[in-house]
């Protein structure tokens, strides 16, 4: 039955999750189409809907500190440790300006609404302004105390002001015109975070981690009211009166028999509790508070609070964007409730960083999510059609490194988890929140496996080097406190750390595999040792049962993997090939083929009945930790150290359905390149044979055109339509044909007609010519030398053939022998020539000489041209 499965023969990497956002500054573009993110020391433009990344600006190797937009979105603004302000294009990714103005790294940027201003804020305490177009500096400006940490023009054009804020706790206010500070506001005890001006341009909000919100006239720039936040804040948005936003707060005060002033300006302001609150200028009044965080906030025992670290409202209406500590964007929408209350909907999760990728499974039963265990105390689950975070599960107190997902009989998604906290968590997708806890583990988990078959418990190992049996009876989803979970078996199952588990499909075995060097199968619910596997030399990473056969699969740190006979414990096959530790083995195609990754940063794709590693990918740079499959789709997942998550599908029928498509086109442009070579349409042939890429065809072609008479025409007609790749790939065709003398001519007389063609620019241009240039030079001056050769031998043979009186020599035949040949010549034409005194004596000394020479010899002279002509 097994053998009537279709083996794959290839999968193909269809989608990456990577990196694209390590903190710090970003900007969103216009119309909120994609985000500019800094990431260490590049800049990557991220896609908003799907965080697919478009395109990547490699920087000068310093982290970028600050970077902005241009009105347009044509340009990128960007400077970093180096202090270099750099000014790229977004559609060629090229730097077309770059300078150096600042003593300090430049921590804030703001461009005009023109965008030919750029406005720099540096860690030397100054404030510069810079034309865009000639690269100098128009405005420099001292006053502050510290470090100026924001920035910001004045949104209307006409009114040339730049507002700063510092650590120095001050704002100060520059006019353009003026060239100086016109006001100094000192209302704020710590930093100045975040500035924000009103719609109509008259009213200044100011935050700072000193826990308030100052609002300002800029009329006569007093203080019209402080805020109390009552948290250190990050950020001060505010928004007009016609976004989303505004129109709801009207309708919830309309509802509520409340009438906003138009003078009071709303804004939102966010920090370190995670929470997103939008305020009334009118009283310093809370109008919305959110009422929990949507990140997992640290303890108040630690020192630094996960909140937000920005916040902006994206243009166009659409939401609200906030920045995490832990590189997340999360996009807000507000709405009305089922209550007529107010709702902070979170629309979208991007996340910018995983950091190291511990465990990845499948979610749901149709395989649509992936759930992801970092290295932080919360599992991230991705709708895989959008790759958005769609909800994080949080309860943990440490790091999770490892995770297993189910349906349960009633149809409930349910996701175990093991901690660095000792515990074993049961979650319920649906629902979101934790429904038990498993307590009683004296170290770390380090492996978890859910029942396959009843799917009503769990299997959990530890660094205290015994294994657990957990009970699902007695969770009730509906409960509002999560129940503890009962251990229904426990053993000591190993000398050292458990590092894998694995239950059979009918749930009567469970196998784990440990860090010394054994894996050991025993019998459920009761835990008795019925195996215990030998033979690897490290530690097992991984364990599984196959689906069909009674045999277990282990991939151990000594680079091999091995099948495993269950009734005996023999090694039945070991396969070799992996570079260094294999940390995930997997069955799939029904036990058939198994696909493993290892420390090596390599997938492999294996055959189980011939032993062979059928392919081999090298898409990560690091160590692979993480290995998913779906049990329906048989979709891969892989994750690890480089934390990208790349998705895999199984692309053997596709391809299949390709080679099948490709061979019924080749028939097709082979009788088309027949009937084209009887036809003697020689460009057209030459073009077929060059897409089926067959080289000796076209060398025939070649050698058949070169005959013609107008061969240099012909050549060059096929030649002019190809682009630089395909001209590439005949100069490799060149180069091999130049390898051999017998077909040296045919090379020579092509690569002549290429670079008369192609002009010097385009050659240099060409991606990988200077190899085929070092592969061409050196045969074609052993062709040169070979010729020159052979043409220095023939003058040896005309010598030879001379000196025998074979031939005429050349200087008799090219001018005349006497100045009796120009007499006898001018007298034939009538003119008058003065014959030589002793003309008769030497007309009859050369008749007497030559006849003697015809009676002795015989031979007469004959013309070079006479003896070449009949070869």
């Amino acid at each position: 039955m097994a053998s009537a499965v279709a083996l794959k023969k290839n999968y193909r990497c269809f989608q990456s999750l990577q990196q694209f956002y390590t903190g710090g500054p970003y900007a969103v573009a216009s119309d909120a189409s994609f985000i500019v993110c800094a990431c260490d020391d590049t800049i990557k433009v991220v896609d908003s809907s799907n965080s697919a990344i478009r395109s990547t600006i490699e920087g000068d190797s310093e982290p970028v500190t600050a970077l902005v937009l241009s009105p347009d979105d044509k340009f990128v603004f960007s400077s970093s440790h180096s202090r270099q302000i750099r000014v790229w294009e977004v559609s060629t990714l090229k730097c077309i300006r770059s300078w150096k103005g600042h003593e300090g790294p430049v921590m804030g940027m703001a461009c005009h609404s023109s965008g030919g201003l750029l406005a720099t804020a540096g860690a030397d305490k100054k404030v510069q302004v810079w034309d865009v177009d000639g690269g100098f500096c128009t405005h420099y400006f001292k006053g502050h105390k510290g470090v100026v940490t924001s920035l910001m023009f004045h949104p209307d054009p006409n009114q040339l002001l730049i507002f700063s804020g510092g650590d120095d706790s001050t704002v100060r206010v520059w006019d353009l015109v003026k060239k100086k500070c016109i006001a100094t506001l000192e209302k704020h005890q710590s930093t100045v975070t975040s500035i924000a001006i009103s719609e109509d341009g008259w009213t200044l909000l100011t935050a700072g981690r000193d826990k308030v919100v100052n609002v300002w006239d800029l009329h006569d720039y007093s203080c019209k009211t402080t805020v109390l936040a009552y948290e250190a804040l990050e950020a001060v948005c505010t928004f007009d009166a016609a976004s989303p936003f505004s129109l709801c707060l009207s309708a919830f005060a309309q509802k509520n028999g409340k009438k906003i002033s138009s003078s009071s300006v709303q804004f939102l302001t966010v920090g370190e509790r995670g929470i997103v609150r939008i305020w009334n200028s009118d009283g310093a009044v809370c109008l919305f508070e959110q009422k929990s965080s949507d990140l997992a906030v640290s303890s108040e025992k630690e020192e630094v609070k996960r909140g937000f670290t920005s916040a902006m409202m994206l243009p166009l209406g659409q939401g609200l964007l906030c920045a995490t500590a832990d590189q997340q964007f999360l996009i807000y929408d507000l709405d009305k409730n089922v209550d007529d209350g107010l709702n902070l909907a979170l629309r979208k999760r991007l996340i910018g960083y995983n950091e190291e990728i511990a465990d990845m499974k499948f979610l749901g039963d149709e395989e649509q999510y992936l759930a992801v265990a970092t290295s932080v105390e919360q599992i991230r689950v991705y709708d895989l059609a959008s790759m958005s975070c769609s909800y994080i599960l949080t309860g943990h107190s440490d790091v999770i490194p490892c995770i297993d997902t189910c349906v349960s009989a009633s149809g409930k998604t349910l996701v175990v988890s093991g901690s660095k906290d000792n515990t074993v968590r049961l979650w319920e997708a649906q629902s979101q929140r934790c429904i038990g806890v498993g307590i009683g583990h004296m170290g770390a988990i380090g492996a978890v496996a859910f029942s396959k078959k009843n799917r009503n418990f769990c299997v959990s190992g530890s660094s205290d080097r015994t294994l657990k049996v957990w009970s699902f009876d007695g969770v009730s989803d509906d409960a509002g406190e999560a129940s503890n979970l009962k251990a229904k078996a426990v053993v000591a199952a190993h000398d050292k750390d458990i590092n894998s588990l694995a239950v059979s499909p009918d749930d009567s075995l469970v196998c784990s595999g440990s860090q010394d060097r054994t894996a050991a199968i025993w019998r459920l619910p009761d835990l008795v040792s019925v195996v215990v596997l030998k033979g690897h030399k490290r530690g097992i990473w991984s364990v599984e049962f196959s689906p069909v056969d009674h045999c277990v699969i282990t991939a151990s740190g000594d680079k091999t993997i091995k099948l495993w006979a269950i009734s005996d414990g023999s090694c039945l096959k070991t396969f070799e090939g992996h570079t260094s530790s294999v940390m995930r083995a997997s069955f799939i195609t029904r036990g058939t083929q198994f696909v493993s990754c290892g420390a090596d940063g390599l997938v492999k794709l294996w055959t189980v009945k011939t032993q062979e590693c059928l392919v081999t990918y090298d898409q990560h740079e690091d160590k692979i930790w993480a290995l998913a499959i779906g049990k329906k789709t048989e979709m891969l997942a892989t994750g690890g150290v480089d934390a990208v998550v790349n998705l895999w599908h199984d692309s053997t029928a596709a391809e299949k359905e390709e080679a099948f498509r490709k061979e019924e086109d080749d028939v097709l442009k082979g009788q088309d390149l027949e009937n084209a070579v009887l036809d003697r349409d020689y460009t057209r042939a030459v073009r077929l044979a060059f897409e089926l890429r067959k080289p000796h065809k076209l060398f025939e072609l070649f050698s058949e055109v070169i005959r013609k008479p107008n061969a240099d025409i012909q050549i060059e007609k096929a030649l002019r339509p190809f682009d630089k790749e395909e001209v590439r790939l005949l100069l490799e065709y060149v180069r091999e044909w130049n390898t051999k003398p017998k077909l040296c001519h045919i090379a020579q007389f092509v690569l002549h007609r290429l670079f008369t063609i192609l002009p010097p620019t385009d050659l240099v241009e060409m991606k990988g010519i200077g190899e085929l240039l070092e592969g061409l030079i050196p045969y074609s001056q052993r062709h040169y030398t070979r010729i020159d050769r052979l043409q220095r031998s023939t003058y040896l043979l005309d010598y030879t053939l001379t000196g025998m009186s074979v031939i005429e020599p050349e200087a008799n035949a090219t001018e005349p022998r006497n100045n009796e040949d120009l007499g006898e010549s001018a007298r034939e034409e009538g003119e008058d020539y003065p014959e030589p005194k002793d003309a008769s004596t030497r007309k009859r000394k050369t008749r007497k000489s030559q006849d003697k020479k015809q009676k002795k010899s015989k031979v007469a002279y004959v013309s070079t041209a006479t003896i070449s002509s009949p070869a």
